[in-house]
C-alpha cells in the first residue's frame, strides 16, 4: 500500500490572472504566503508591465513544471509605431522615428513573420552573458549583442488599428507562438520591417498551453478565497496533471502502486500503449500516483506522488 500524499499542504495548479505591476516573483510570493507552503513555482515569467495567464504550481505540482515550459503561448500585444525604445517596450527611453506605416503596410509585414523565424532577444532581457544578466550589462551602459534564436509564430493577426495620430499609429495584435518568443523583439522587428520603428506598449498573455485567461483567477479572488485559511484556495486549484492529456493513463494494481511508491520499475498487469514514451500512472481508484517513461516492457517512474506506508516500507 501507499499513501497518496508526501505531507500536508495544497497540491495543484493555480491559474492566476496576473495584473500589470507586480513581477511574476511577487505573485509567487503572495501565493506561497496565502497557501502557507514553500513549494511554489510558476510556468513562465511575465514582465511587470504585462498581465494575463500565469500558471502557479503548488506542492506536488511543482514537479511537473518542466512539462509545461515548452507550452505554446498566446498573447494580445499593443504595438506602438513611430518610435523606438531602448528596452523595446514602453518602459524604455523613446526615440521618435519618421515614416510611420499605414494599416496595409503593417498587414503585409505581418505575413512575413508567420512560421519559423530568427529573432534577436532584447538587450534588456534575463539572458546570461558571461555569467551576468543582459539587462544588468545594458543598465551599466555596456553594449549587449545577443545571438539570434529560432522561434515559431503560429498565428499573427491584426485585431485593431488606431491611426488617430498618423505619426504614432497603434496596432493590437493576436499572437500564438512557441515558448521563448520575445514579443518585445517582435514589435521592434515589425517596426523595422515597415520602414519605421515600433515598441511594445502593452501585453496580455491570453494562454499558456492549456491554461486560458478566461479560466484564470484574479489576485483579489485568490486573497478572498484564502481569507479563512489556505484550504480556501483548494476550489481554485487544477489537478496536478492538468494539461498533460497527451500522456496516456496506465492503471496500476495496489501492489504496483506500492512498488512505484518505492521508486521501482513496474510491469503493469494491464499493459500500456507502446506508441507513447511517457505515461500518467493511476491507482485502482484513478488517483494520480506518478509519471513514468517506457523502459522496454516495463515503466520506470520519473515523478512519484505517493510514499510507501510504514508497513510496506518495512516489508
Amino acid at each position: 500500500m501507499a499513501r497518496a500524499s508526501l505531507g500536508p499542504g495544497l497540491d495543484g495548479i493555480l491559474v492566476v490572472a496576473k495584473p500589470a505591476g507586480p513581477t511574476s516573483h511577487d505573485v509567487v510570493s503572495l501565493v506561497r504566503r496565502l497557501a502557507a507552503t514553500k513549494r511554489v513555482g510558476h510556468g513562465g515569467t511575465l514582465d511587470p508591465f504585462a498581465s494575463g495567464v500565469l500558471p502557479v504550481f503548488l506542492g506536488h505540482a511543482t514537479r511537473v513544471v518542466e512539462y509545461h515550459l515548452g507550452d505554446r503561448k498566446g498573447y494580445r500585444a499593443t504595438v506602438c509605431f513611430g518610435a523606438s525604445s531602448t528596452t523595446d517596450d514602453l518602459e524604455g527611453e523613446l526615440t521618435p522615428a519618421g515614416g510611420a506605416p499605414d494599416r496595409e503596410t503593417v498587414e503585409q509585414a505581418l505575413a512575413t513573420f508567420v512560421g519559423q523565424i530568427s529573432q534577436r532577444p532584447p538587450a534588456y532581457s534575463a539572458i546570461k552573458v558571461a555569467g551576468r544578466r543582459a539587462y544588468a550589462l545594458a543598465r551599466a551602459g555596456e553594449t549587449v549583442e545577443l545571438s539570434e534564436r529560432d522561434v515559431t509564430i503560429h498565428e499573427l493577426t491584426l485585431r485593431s488599428w488606431d491611426a488617430s495620430d498618423p505619426d504614432r499609429p497603434i496596432a493590437v495584435l493576436e499572437i500564438a507562438c512557441s515558448a521563448g518568443t520575445y514579443i518585445r523583439a517582435l514589435a521592434r522587428d515589425l517596426g523595422a520591417a515597415t520602414g519605421s520603428a515600433a515598441y511594445l506598449g502593452a501585453l496580455v498573455r491570453t494562454a499558456s498551453g492549456p491554461f486560458t485567461l478566461e479560466d484564470a483567477t484574479p489576485l483579489d479572488a485568490i486573497r478572498e478565497a484564502a481569507a479563512n485559511g489556505p484550504d480556501g484556495l483548494g476550489r481554485h486549484l487544477r489537478p496536478i496533471d492538468a494539461g498533460l492529456d497527451a500522456l496516456p493513463d496506465v492503471r496500476l494494481t495496489e501492489h504496483e502502486v506500492a512498488a512505484v511508491a518505492r521508486g521501482q520499475w513496474v510491469h503493469p498487469a494491464g499493459g500500456f500503449p507502446r506508441s507513447a514514451e511517457q505515461f500518467r500512472l493511476r491507482g485502482p481508484d484513478g488517483t494520480l500516483v506518478g509519471i513514468a517513461r517506457a523502459a522496454g516492457t516495463r515503466l520506470a517512474p520519473d515523478k512519484v506522488f505517493v510514499t510507501p506506508t510504514a508497513t510496506a516500507a518495512g516489508s
